[in-house]
């Protein structure tokens, strides 16, 4: 495992559209150790591909119940709508609020290769929505609703 440089907001690589993975073998196996070894270096909830300059759809997480790594992520299924503040390593020292749903249902591959089903609520349902738009090209700071102090809220870096 290694430590990969975080890429920041005026890197191009952050706005294109992440490619699908065709196969799990050992190499998306160590993106995505190297992944998880990153965002828990950099104190993150998350982190997607592009963000450490690798246009392929995988991501991680961890809102506190232990590391997800998704491979090829889709969202299933959405319910209801949460307004909270968000931050980005890649786009160090903002925040704001974003609007996201409260549930999210996300159906990808798991490190194995397997076919898996996570269901996320409140901190996971947006850091999952959060990650999977790196995927696409799309940034928090498009759907910022309001900026924020970082100084007075407890933002969330993903």
């Amino acid at each position: 495992m290694a430590l990969r440089e975080i890429r920041k907001y005026e890197d191009e690589i952050l706005r294109k559209k992440s490619k699908e993975v065709k196969e799990v073998d050992d190499r998306i196996r160590l993106l995505i150790d190297d992944m998880a070894e990153t965002m828990y270096n950099a104190d993150g909830v998350g982190l997607a591909a592009p963000q450490v300059g690798v246009l392929r759809r995988v991501i991680v997480v961890d809102a506190g119940s232990g590391l997800i790594a998704l491979v090829n992520p889709e969202i299933v299924m959405v319910d209801g709508e949460q307004i909270g503040v968000e931050g980005c390593l890649s786009i160090p020292d903002v925040a704001g609020e974003v609007a996201r749903p409260q549930i999210v249902t996300v159906r990808g591959l798991d490190r194995n290769g397997e076919l898996i089903e996570i269901t996320g609520e409140d901190l996971l349902a947006r850091a999952l929505s959060h990650e999977i738009d790196h995927l696409n090209g799309v940034l928090f700071i498009d759907k910022v609703i309001k900026y924020v102090n970082m100084e007075d809220e407890d933002g969330i870096k993903e």
